[in-house]
């Protein structure tokens, strides 16, 4: 009997979502599974109308008090807890991720609700000792304004999750411009916020908006004056195109940006716990996630054992449809996706690198999905090529001999976001974890560089944007600062001992 068609899948899991089937609009979508259009959606509506409807919600969410918004992402959690498996479905689905990750990305919005209801009632702000007698100063923290969110296809979900509940707990509206390969999951999980804040009475008409569409959108929502926020998660070059247009108008910008992520494995390491590591930050997620594991450097004397042990590894995963059992690695997203990945293994033969794996893989009923077997290519040192991100599962690995030449060369990249090192060395560890060490925003030891929690802020450094996400004091950045001054004295003394006085009585 053959398998549905994805589209029927699709029907069938908005019918479960309890959300009409998107069928019609100047969009279509494919899956990257086969390559067979799933649905179609209209594009957008105008910007400013919807920036001017969020500024209207803004003026009434912020007088709410924070626990009334916290219930909106306590009931958001509990449907997303009762629809994960259609949601999880669907991110597989539409963005080609297997479907332990696309469960996955959806029980990170769930942490991520439960993240945002205790934060409602821990918006802590500080009192602080004032030099002058009768007086108390104290620092408070606002809702910050209209907030746009920016989404990238490989987390189709979760990334929004992570801005839109800290941003609404904070007390902002928000705006969702997701990525043209993935707008279907953003009207399912649209739809379920505005079901879960059809339950609480305070939430007004325009606190969540979905905008589908092409890359102007988010050039417009950039361009936008009373839009005080916006969180990008993309390319660097999108970053590049972004950030300078918000700054022109003094707006905040939030970007997660490229990562170009690397491994130290010394001598001493736990080698079964490091090729485990390896295996699934290198090939989960095709080699699509900004955290992927894409620089490997393995001392000289293990170099041998690890890097053949990981090739046999990379050989025997299952590459094939995502929704299937047993299969580990999935599609890239598209053709160009490809075409980027057999341009980098060219090029690194061509200086000089050992390629294993990466060739394409055909898979039954999936003709025109874009599968590839990730690759380990053993280098002779970090190229230019090594230094650039290429969005696949393609591993270089290159040598070491002195653990500082091995921290070297791995922050010698433009990029910041993700690091470990896999070590049993207590020293070597603190090491990395050190001001002399890794420059990156997450420095891991004895994990991989990908699979972040969200009680820790998300982020990187330079070409990796320098924002923060989800746990950690991430709710920061939705809120602006207020000092104030309480005078609760009859005297009116100046700071730092100034006199203005004369002729006063």
């Amino acid at each position: 009997m053959p398998r549905p068609s994805l589209s029927f899948e699709l029907a069938r899991i908005f019918a479960g979502l309890g959300l009409p089937v998107p069928v019609a609009g100047g969009l279509e979508v494919r899956s990257p599974i086969d390559g067979s259009v799933i649905g179609a959606c209209a594009p957008a509506g105008d910007v400013a109308a919807a920036v001017a409807r969020a500024r209207t919600a803004f003026v009434r969410w912020r007088e709410v008090p924070a626990p009334r918004r916290g219930e909106v992402l306590r009931r958001f959690g509990l449907l997303l807890r009762q629809h994960k498996t259609g949601l999880g479905r669907l991110v597989s689905i539409e963005s080609g991720k297997i479907l332990s990750e696309g469960q996955g990305e959806v029980q990170e919005m769930v942490d991520m609700c439960d993240f945002a209801v205790g934060l409602s009632r821990q918006l802590y702000g500080l009192t602080m000792t004032s030099e002058r007698p009768g007086h108390r100063m104290m620092e408070s923290w606002q809702p910050l304004g209209v907030c746009a969110v920016i989404t990238a296809f490989n987390f189709p979900a979760a990334v929004w999750a992570w801005n839109a509940a800290l941003a609404l707990v904070c007390g902002n509206p928000v705006i969702w411009k997701p990525s043209s390969r993935t707008p279907l999951t953003a009207l399912a999980c649209q739809g379920l916020l505005l079901e879960a804040m059809a339950g609480v009475d305070e939430a007004p008409p325009g606190l969540s908006q979905l905008l589908v569409g092409a890359a102007g959108l988010g050039g417009a929502l950039a361009d936008h004056p009373d839009v005080a926020l916006v969180s990008a998660t993309g390319s660097t070059a999108m970053g590049r195109s972004i950030a300078p247009r918000v700054a022109a108008r003094f707006g905040r910008c939030l970007l997660e940006l490229g990562g170009n992520n690397g491994m130290i494995v010394t001598p001493g390491a736990d080698l079964d716990l490091a090729l485990r590591a390896i295996v699934f930050a290198a090939a989960g997620t095709a080699g699509q996630r900004c955290t992927t594991l894409r620089r490997l450097f393995v001392h000289e004397s293990i170099a041998p054992q690890l890097l053949a042990r990981v090739q046999a590894a990379f050989a025997s995963l299952t590459v094939g449809n995502p929704l299937q059992a047993g299969v580990l690695v999935g599609p890239l997203i598209d053709a160009a996706a490809v075409d980027a990945h057999r341009r980098a293994l060219a090029q690194a033969q061509a200086e000089g690198g050992v390629v294993q794996g990466g060739e394409t893989v055909a898979v039954a009923d999936c003709l025109d999905g874009c599968y590839v077997r990730p690759a380990l290519v053993d280098m002779p040192a970090q190229s230019a090529l090594v230094c650039r991100e290429t969005f696949s599962p393609i591993l270089y690995a290159m040598r070491y001999r002195r653990l500082d030449e091995a921290i070297a060369a791995h922050n010698a990249v433009p990029q910041g976001l993700a690091s470990s090192i896999f070590t049993t060395d207590l020293r070597e560890a603190e090491r990395f974890m050190s001001a002399a060490g890794s420059d990156c925003g997450i420095v891991n030891v004895n994990i991989g560089p990908s699979g972040a929690e969200i009680g820790g802020a998300f982020g990187g450094e330079k070409e990796s944007g320098g924002g923060r996400e989800a746990g950690s004091d991430a709710w920061r950045a939705y809120m602006r600062r207020s000092t104030s001054t309480i005078n609760y004295s009859r005297d009116l003394p100046l700071a730092q001992g100034l006199r203005f006085d004369q002729g006063l009585s």
